[in-house]
Parts: structure tokens; sequence; C-alpha cells
């Protein structure tokens, strides 16, 4: 009989897991989303960790800021290929817009069959208030140096020139994930680029067809099809609770704090994830 000594025993192969669960922003309209100073630390710990075999992202998220996706995607990309670590990622309810920049993040991307996938666009939007304040009798002192620094004030009209400045905006961050997403599904898309570039977004089968992801799946089974079912999961990151959450509060402040500041970031933020029914 063989024996083999506690100390030569191969150890199972882990896989580090780490959640991207919400809106995209940092500050502003979005505070208490996800940026890369919330989460740079799970992501380093994660390809940091001893013996890990892959860093599983598991995303879900309507999208948000184009810079801090850029941010993040960016982290993770460097880590890879200093590391020389493979990264799997994986859509849970939905990964569009900037969401979907965060899968590109992934060597291999997966999803549920009823993920919501893509919205490979850009967005903006705002109230007009002035009819607002006129109804209520509140006069608007706005007093500027340079000819722009009202640009699409929401108290005052719409100006054409405003608009096709914020077109061209736009279109200048458009064309950066139109090409990121060019390189990272290289020889992969399946389609017209005038239907995968709209703005468009599709359940995980629809965009396993067009090319957007490799695979149907999630972090488990995907996981242990590929490293045996005895791969370990150390899960880094998570979501903050539902009221925090929602009213977009940092960590830390207490929901009494900011709470009428926070009360329109949480109607944007409730607006994004309404837009695609969740």
């Amino acid at each position: 009989m063989a024996w083999r000594l506690p100390f030569l025993r191969r150890s199972a192969p882990t896989v580090a897991v780490v959640r991207l669960y919400g809106v995209i922003g940092s500050g502003g309209r979005f505070r208490g989303g996800l940026s890369l100073p919330g989460v740079a630390g799970a992501i380093e710990a994660a390809f940091s960790l001893k013996g890990v075999r892959a860093v599983a992202l598991d995303i879900n998220s309507p999208g948000g800021s184009p810079v801090q996706s850029a941010l993040i995607y960016r982290r993770i990309r460097a880590l890879a290929a200093e590391k020389k670590i493979p990264v799997f990622a994986f859509a849970q309810d939905v990964a569009a817009s900037g969401g979907y920049w965060l899968l590109c993040a992934g060597d291999e991307i997966f999803a549920d069959e009823n993920s919501i996938v893509g919205s490979i666009g850009v967005v903006s939007g705002g109230f007009g208030l002035g009819g607002l304040i006129a109804r209520l009798g509140i006069e608007r002192r706005l007093h500027t140096s340079g000819t722009s620094k009202a640009f699409l004030d929401p108290f005052l009209p719409e100006k054409e020139e405003d608009l096709a400045r914020l077109k061209a905006l736009q279109n200048e961050i458009h064309d950066s994930f139109k090409a990121l997403v060019r390189e990272r599904r290289q020889g992969k898309l399946k389609g017209d680029e005038a239907v995968l570039f709209s703005g468009e977004f599709w359940t995980g089968r629809r965009a396993l067809d067009l090319g957007l992801i490799d695979g149907l799946g999630d972090v488990r089974s995907t996981m242990r099809a590929r490293f045996g079912d005895k791969v370990h999961f150390r899960v880094l990151g998570g979501e903050q609770g539902w009221l925090r959450r929602r009213l977009g509060l940092q960590a830390g402040e207490s929901p009494v704090q900011g709470l009428g500041e926070a009360a329109l970031a949480a109607v944007e933020s409730r607006a994004l994830w309404d837009r695609y029914g969740l």
C-alpha cells in the first residue's frame, strides 16, 4: 500500500470571485455606486491570493459612469497581465451598458440564458425645472464668466448649440466603448455593428448568438467544470444593504445624513434598473 504524507497532498484549486454589484459611479448622482476606489481592494486581493487559479467576476449592473467602468476594467486587465491569471466574467440579472464594459474584462464571458446583456451605447439624462420655479414664483439668478458655464442648466431652456455639444461628447464616449468591444470580442462578434452598437440589449441566449458572450452558465457550475468539483471559491466584495444601496449612501453614512441629496440619486439609480425590467 502506498502512503501519502499529509504535507504532500495537493490542495484544491482556488478561484477568487469578485462581486461587482450596483450602479457604476463615484460621487455626484451615483454616490455609493461601483467605483475603482470602492472595489480596488477586492480586485487586488483576488489576484494576490496564494495559489489562485482564476478570477471570476460576478457582475450585476445596469451601467452608469463610463469613466469608472473604464478604470475598473483597466485595473482588472492590468493585474491579469501582471499575474498571468485568467479572468472569467459572469452576468447575473443584468450586465448592460457599463455593466457590459465590465464583462469585457473577462477572457471568457458567460451569462444565464435570461440575463440582460448589451446596451452598448451612451445616454445622458436630466430634468427641465424652469417651468416649475416660475410657477413657484422663484426668480433664477445665475452669474457666469465663460460662455459655456451654464451648459445644459436645468433651470434654463435648452439651446441647440448645447445639445450639439452634448451629442459630440456622447459620440466620443460611444466610439471608445465600441473600440473596446471590438478589441475584446475580436473575431467573435456576429451581426451588423449598427445593431450591436445601437444601445439595444438582449437575453443571454441571444447575446450568445451575437457573439457578445462565450457561453451560458453561472460561476459555480462553469468553474467546477473547468477546475474540478473540489474547486474552492473565495468571495470578495459584495452588495450593500437594500436601503443603503437604493439611497446611494456611502459606507458608514447613516440613512438620515444627506437624505435629501440622496433622493434624486435613488430615483436615477432606480430608473437605470427599471429600464431592464428589474
